[in-house]
């Protein structure tokens, strides 16, 4: 049983040093554990830090493509590298490395795939009330969208069986933490958590400067998120909203000019409402149409992904041979 710790990290040679003593050299059941850094374009000594501090692979990308970009490519070469199992945690040592035995037993129990280790967010002493709120009001939205029961869904202190890192497929630039949830519990992967422990904060957060903005990257990938997996709850719900105002403008309409007696000598001041009305059926006609082509494209985008899974299985369990 192999283990594969990676670390995306971008100019983070003053913390990394510290985050790579905190992980653990051997585990109960695990045979051999590698550790890989992957440097997302960092413009200090981010790799040769990582080298000199023990670390047995650096994956250099070259240019600052992102979190979501980083960790695709890092579950990518952990399963190149063997790994039966990978986890994922941050260069920032936010996450405490002594409990990843504790992350990875529900995989090497065989009862999941996927683990989050999920933070103490109530009791967190560095977040305040709002960020508190926000972050257990994200977490419940996530759950209703990934079928999953995850209480820290942003937490990217987390455990992939083999197999899951080869049906992962991140499209969003933002963050892989919402995506991997949603797509996780939209393929039926057994997902789990377990409580873990965080270390004292070393600097702020890169992925947003503000709550407003934080607020609307983490509101923008969910609607994005919600629209892929899930269009024709999305446009289907929509459209019920557009077609139901139609109705009931339609039906006022007509209680209005035939049922009530008249008050003025002319009837054209409902002409208005009835012209909302039918714009609001021709929109909700629309949305109908786009939630039904939605689902034909996810149902693609299905099987596109199933056929990545069995390509990627392929080349990992059968790597091309070198032709030097």
């Amino acid at each position: 049983m192999k283990l594969v710790i990676q670390i995306p990290a971008f100019n983070e040679e003053k913390t990394l040093p510290q985050t790579l003593r905190d992980l653990p050299r051997s585990i109960p059941g695990v045979d051999e554990i590698e550790i890989l850094v992957v440097d997302d374009g960092s413009t200090d000594r981010t790799a040769e830090v990582a080298r000199a501090c023990g670390a047995h692979q650096v994956l250099i990308l070259g240019s600052n493509r992102g979190l979501a970009y980083a960790f695709t490519r890092g579950l990518e070469r952990a399963v190149f590298l063997g790994a039966d199992i990978v986890v994922n945690t941050d260069a920032d040592n936010q996450y405490c490395g002594a409990d990843i035995p504790k992350l990875i037993q529900p995989i090497l129990e065989k009862h999941a795939d996927f683990v989050v280790g999920c933070r103490p967010i109530a009791e967190h002493p560095e977040f305040g009330p709002m960020k508190k709120v926000l972050q257990m009001l994200g977490s419940l939205v996530l759950r209703l969208i990934s079928k999953t029961t995850v209480a820290d869904a942003a937490s990217g202190f987390r455990a992939f069986s083999r197999e899951t890192c080869k049906r992962l497929f991140i499209y969003s630039r933002f963050s892989y933490c919402m995506e991997s949830l949603i797509q996780a519990g939209n393929s039926h992967l057994r997902v789990a958590s377990v409580d873990i422990r965080i270390n004292p904060q070393t600097r702020s957060s890169r992925l947003y400067k503000s709550v407003p903005e934080y607020l609307w990257k983490s509101g923008a990938t969910m609607l994005a998120m919600f629209i892929i997996y899930r269009p024709g709850r999305f446009f289907g719900s929509l459209a019920v909203l557009c077609l139901t105002a139609a109705v009931t403008l339609g039906l006022r309409f007509i209680f209005l000019i035939y049922i009530t007696p008249p008050l003025e000598p002319t009837k054209i001041y409902h002409v208005p409402s009835l012209i909302l009305a039918a714009i609001l059926a021709i929109s909700g006609v629309l949305l109908l149409a786009l939630g039904i082509l939605g689902e034909l494209i996810r149902s693609h985008r299905a099987l596109t992904e199933e056929a990545l899974f069995q390509l990627r299985r392929q080349v990992a369990e059968h790597p091309p041979k070198s032709s030097l």
